[in-house]
């Protein structure tokens, strides 16, 4: 006989626990919501409901394959980033509460300087940084690049999920050379570019090393070619008065500070995650 939803819960939380998956809660919720096809809320509300067969195999189904290593948001096929659900799959990275940090940073600068800003959320993936900001300003506007078509493809998905599509449209480009002239100037250029050492991406935990794309981590020997690159060929696109603002690798603020500098930017400047990293780092033209 079928079990209620509680049950389900219960029994896909303690063998995660069991496993050591640190959010064992939140990941056990998402799994019995998306099997049962209802949002975490509906789930929270249906708790004492039974479930079918079916919702049991494919919990049980979802369940192996978290436990054989593979991220629970490539799964269920969505992830959180400041309230907004985010599509995810194998051909973007999963948004990270890290990321969380850049876009409040993002959003505080506008506040300040221009409400109604432009802004190029640069190597964008699921588009969260430029969506998180055109949702908070809607008078704002984001242009969410990548070199990535699955990408692009995937941001634009999210737009329309979160009714942002007005909001922002969409650029096909490499990071790694200059914008086309076409595009214009910005109040505000936002990246969460890869930055992982070459060498260094064989020491990822598995869950990210076998699972997310490569090529989005991979910052090249020093882990800062993305940042060189970006303030050579970017930093010529933003408005006097502009910012400029990275999300950056542990021990890499100070490096990337330097790179602004050298590229005219000034008053470069960190500003730390919730675990006292620094993880953001700004400056302005």
């Amino acid at each position: 006989m079928p079990r209620r939803y509680s049950e389900l819960y219960i029994s896909v939380r303690n063998a995660l626990r069991a496993a050591g998956v640190e959010a064992a809660d939140v990941e056990a919720r998402l799994i019995v919501a998306t099997a049962s096809g209802k949002t975490t809320a509906q789930l929270l509300r249906d708790l004492t409901l039974y479930g079918t067969d079916e919702v049991e195999r494919r919990v049980g189904e979802m369940l192996s394959r978290r436990l054989a290593g593979e991220p629970v948001a490539y799964i269920t096929g969505v992830w959180e980033f400041r309230g907004l659900p985010m599509e995810v799959s194998p051909e973007v990275l999963i948004p990270r509460a890290d990321t969380e940090v850049l876009a409040g940073e993002a959003i505080a600068f506008l506040e300040r300087r221009r409400r109604d800003g432009r802004v190029l959320d640069l190597c964008c993936g699921t588009g969260c940084i430029g969506l998180a900001i055109a949702d908070a300003l809607p008078r704002a506007h984001a242009v969410l690049a990548d070199i990535s078509g699955d990408a692009i493809e995937i941001s634009r998905r999210n737009a329309v999920r979160n009714n942002l599509s007005g909001h922002v449209s969409y650029l096909l480009c490499d990071a790694m050379k200059a914008p086309p002239v076409s595009l214009g100037s910005f109040d505000l250029i936002v990246s969460n570019p890869p930055y992982i050492a070459s060498f260094d991406i064989m020491t990822l935990d598995a869950s990210v090393r076998d699972y997310e794309p490569i090529w989005a981590l991979d910052g090249g020997e020093d882990g800062l070619d993305f940042y060189r690159a970006i303030l050579r060929n970017w930093a010529g696109a933003l408005r006097p008065g502009a910012a400029m603002m990275f999300e950056v690798g542990e021990g890499q603020a100070g490096e990337v500070k330097d790179l602004m500098r050298m590229a005219g930017l000034h008053d470069a400047a960190s500003i730390e995650d919730t675990r006292g990293v620094e993880r953001v780092v700004a400056a302005y033209n």
